[in-house]
């Protein structure tokens, strides 16, 4: 009775196991019609039977985006595979559902229904998926046959069981944290032969190859290679069609039972074997390479015909101690992205014939910084011999087109930007001669002019002025009693209006409508015109006179006094460098005017549609400026605000080019603690957001799909509507970016400018950036905060899907 008492109680106790032990792992078998869904904790992900492996979503920093991925369990940072689309990660925002579909297999799609990724079969009906302890993910039919699978769909990373055939290929990541495909690829040619080449993105053309197995056909018949293998024992080796094999690497003393074995094409190019502890306690690393290929000099080892090498442009490759390549800049030079020095360098200063010529005298302008052994092969544009060190330095300098010099050998190598393939060999017995800029001048402000007596006058009075407004608070009392008994003195006859009237700012000043008109010379010189007033150019006689711009505000209008109240409450309490500065205002009678800072370079949209076109450099600027701007009135500033309507034209530019946002004449106020709020459409054609037209609630994603809209402009130099051209599908600018992007064609977008050619990554990552914000769904844009973060390169910037997948 005990016996039969004691499997009972046994019986009945395993059934409370059974969620975990049957349900949950089901021997890694995932039927038809589950799903996970992209979130934070075990359900993202299936296990595979020993819990080594687990499928599914796998978390990407903090901002809610995940990568659909397979990676280890117990070191869930070490990602082996990840799903591609079209050479990019597939990345699925928070709420995003993976489904195990009998037709179409795995199927993800984001929360509001969209398909986003979807795996297909070969052929057939899947009948169920496995997720196997060799870390592989297979779709079987009825008869357990592979309909599809992550061993033959491979990313970077080579596991034990695993095989490549020929044509195979892995593809090295851009960076530790950035899963996009980068330049190096690891493929077992149509000839059998193995190698390690990079590609010329973002096509897959390859390059020659910086290290082969050489196992094509031989004198041997059969000789060369039919397929890489890892076996489960932790050899790898090229098969050959005869059977025979060229061996890669052993065990390396490393037992496959007690350690994770996994072989990596690293963003590098180095292709190596590490191990891991499966029975480890703290924070155990991953060991050094235990075997890595190529064994020699890496930095050397890719020449002329092997792509822009392992540094990227205008950079130079060196060893470390461990034989991994790192990247240097040189003086003069900076990363193009400081958390990935792989990238390349790009230039602290501007050089072209032109840009010499409007500066000056080269002796005035250039500096000579000589570095030995260094050279950069690729990049020869003239060869000089014979030739003296002295005579090499010279014709550089003298040269508009050339920035760097290597003599050896009385020959004279000159070279052009960008410099390629940068590397130190002290075989070289060289001397190179690189120009820099005297103190990055074409980047810095233009020094400020030395003020005369009356210049000096002026300012003094500003500064009084500045320090009775802002400085003491038994001053500000004092004045401010003063301004209230002269108010008083001077309406005394009229009737007193009530507080809730106007809206004051302890900063700003009141001016009369003579004033103004005395200082615009009777409104004369008109600056612009917007749908709400006129803004007239003025000069108030403080000291010698101060430049302002006067808006004068159309009293017929409907809702003006709303309109003038709200610019002063709004850009009376905001202080930001990218926002236009209000100096004073006008509530005298019907008329309604605001004085502003003036700011003579004008508007950004006159600066950008010119004949002329700005400098890559100075467009990034103006891009950084207007996204910090939008952050302050964010998030920011006291009262969180929408501006409603970021356009070209009301951002202006200063003495410097620095953006400063104007016109809050059309924000809407939000309290800090709200979100969204509903109002009539407002801003400008081409510009507006998506719900303005759905009735959707308007919340400051509104202004990110405007800033998306002028970013794309201000890389571009074009207008987002141009139905004047000759080309259709050139006119929608949104349109055209996106399918210059998705058929890897930047090229066209900045019409082959040289200066954003050679700053590429800075150009693409620009460019999904701006097609994230004009996504038509709001909560898929990012906020201006995270914008400003993958602008900067704080944050990675995942590939953004389609902005209107419903309506192209």
């Amino acid at each position: 009775m005990a016996v039969a008492l004691s499997v009972e109680m046994l019986f009945f106790s395993s059934l409370f196991l059974l969620p975990i032990s049957v349900f949950s792992q089901n021997n890694g078998r995932v039927a038809v019609g589950s799903s996970r869904t992209a979130s934070t904790g075990d359900s993202s992900s299936w296990l595979s039977p020993s819990g080594d492996f687990a499928f599914g979503f796998s978390p990407l920093g903090n901002n809610d985006l995940f990568l659909l991925s397979i990676w280890y369990a117990k070191i869930p940072e070490t990602v082996v595979w990840h799903a591609y689309e079209d050479n990019n990660p597939v990345v699925a925002p928070g709420g995003s559902i993976l489904n195990l579909t009998a037709n179409g297999g795995l199927v993800l799609n984001n929360p509001q229904g969209g398909e986003i990724w979807q795996s297909g079969t070969t052929s057939g009906t899947v009948a169920i998926g496995v997720m196997k302890d060799t870390g592989n993910f297979v779709l079987q039919d009825e008869n357990s046959g592979s309909l599809w699978e992550t061993f033959s769909n491979p990313t970077d990373t080579f596991l034990p069981g695993q095989t490549i055939q020929r044509n195979g290929k892995l593809s090295s990541r851009q960076s530790k944290t950035n899963y996009t495909k980068g330049r190096f690829q690891l493929r077992l040619q149509d000839d059998g032969n193995l190698v390690l080449n990079t590609v010329n993105l973002p096509t897959d053309f390859a390059n020659n190859p910086y290290f082969d197995t050489e196992t094509t056909a031989g004198t041997v018949e059969g000789s060369e290679g039919r397929q890489l293998v890892f076996n489960s024992s932790g050899y790898m080796f090229v098969l050959r069609e005869n059977g025979g094999r060229f061996t890669l690497t052993g065990p390396q003393g490393v037992s496959a039972r007690d350690n994770y074995i996994r072989a990596t094409l690293d963003f590098d190019g180095i292709f190596a074997l590490y191990s891991h502890p499966k029975n480890f306690t703290g924070n155990a690393d991953w060991s050094s390479p235990l075997w890595y290929k190529p064994d020699d000099d890496i930095c050397q080892t890719l020449l002329e015909d092997m792509g822009v090498g392992v540094c990227g442009y205008n950079s130079v490759c060196k060893l470390k101690t461990d034989n991994r390549p790192t990247c240097e800049c040189p003086e003069g030079f900076s990363f193009l992205d400081p958390n990935d020095i792989y990238r390349g360098c790009k230039p602290d200063f501007i050089q072209g014939c032109e840009e010499d010529e409007l500066q000056g005298p080269r002796k005035d302008l250039y500096d000579v910084k000589v570095l030995t052994n260094t050279d950069w092969p690729t990049s020869d544009y003239v060869q000089l011999k014979p030739f003296t060190a002295d005579k090499c330095n010279e014709s550089c300098f003298q040269d508009c087109l050339c920035a760097v010099a290597v003599f050896r050998s009385e020959t004279c190598w000159k070279k052009k930007l960008p410099l390629s393939n940068g590397r130190v060999d002290v075989s070289l017995n060289s001397k190179t001669f690189i120009k820099v800029r005297k103190d990055n001048a074409t980047l810095q402000p233009p020094p400020k002019p030395i003020p005369d007596d009356k210049e000096k006058s002026r300012n003094a009075v500003i500064r009084v002025e500045s320090a009775l407004l802002g400085t003491s608070i038994f001053v500000n009392f004092v004045l401010s009693s003063a301004i209230c008994l002269g108010i008083f003195f001077i309406f005394r006859k009229k009737p007193v209006r009530s507080s809730t009237d106007i809206v004051l700012d302890s900063n700003l000043r009141s001016f009369s409508y003579k004033e103004l008109r005395e200082a615009t010379n009777g409104f004369n010189e008109e600056l612009g015109k917007g749908a709400f007033g006129v803004v007239f150019k003025g000069v108030m006689q403080i000291g010698s006179g101060v430049e302002v711009a006067v808006k004068k505000l159309n009293y017929v209008m409907q809702d003006v006094e709303k309109e003038f109240k709200t610019e002063l409450k709004v850009i009376g309490q905001t202080h930001h460098k990218n926002l236009v500065r209000l100096f004073g205002y006008c509530d005298e009678g019907q008329q309604r005017l605001l004085v502003y800072e003036f700011l003579r370079n004008g508007t950004l949209a006159s600066f950008l549609f010119s004949d002329i076109k700005p400098s890559w450099r100075q467009r990034i600027e103006i891009a950084y400026g207007v996204a910090q701007g939008l952050l302050y009135l964010h998030e920011e500033c006291s009262t969180q605000i929408i501006h409603c309507d970021i356009k070209p034209q009301n951002i202006l530019l200063d003495d410097y080019y620095t953006a400063r946002i104007s016109d809050f004449g059309l924000a809407k106020l939000l309290l800090m603690n709200q979100s969204q709020t509903h109002t009539a459409i407002r801003g400008t054609k081409g510009y507006v957001a998506p719900e303005w037209f759905r009735n959707l609630p308007i919340t400051t994603k509104v202004d990110v799909y405007s800033f998306g809209v002028v970013l794309l402009e201000i890389i571009c130099c074009r207008r987002s509507v141009d139905m004047e051209g000759n080309c259709e599908e050139r006119a929608i600018l949104t349109y055209w970016v996106y399918d210059c992007y998705v058929e890897g064609g930047l090229d066209a977008v900045v019409d082959c400018e040289v200066e954003a050619m050679g700053d590429r990554t800075t150009l693409e990552k620009f460019v999904m950036v701006a097609i994230w914000c004009i996504q038509e769904d709001p909560s898929l844009r990012p906020t201006m905060k995270k914008v400003v973060q993958m602008l900067e390169g704080v944050v990675e910037v995942p590939v953004p899907p389609c902005p209107s997948p419903y309506t192209r």
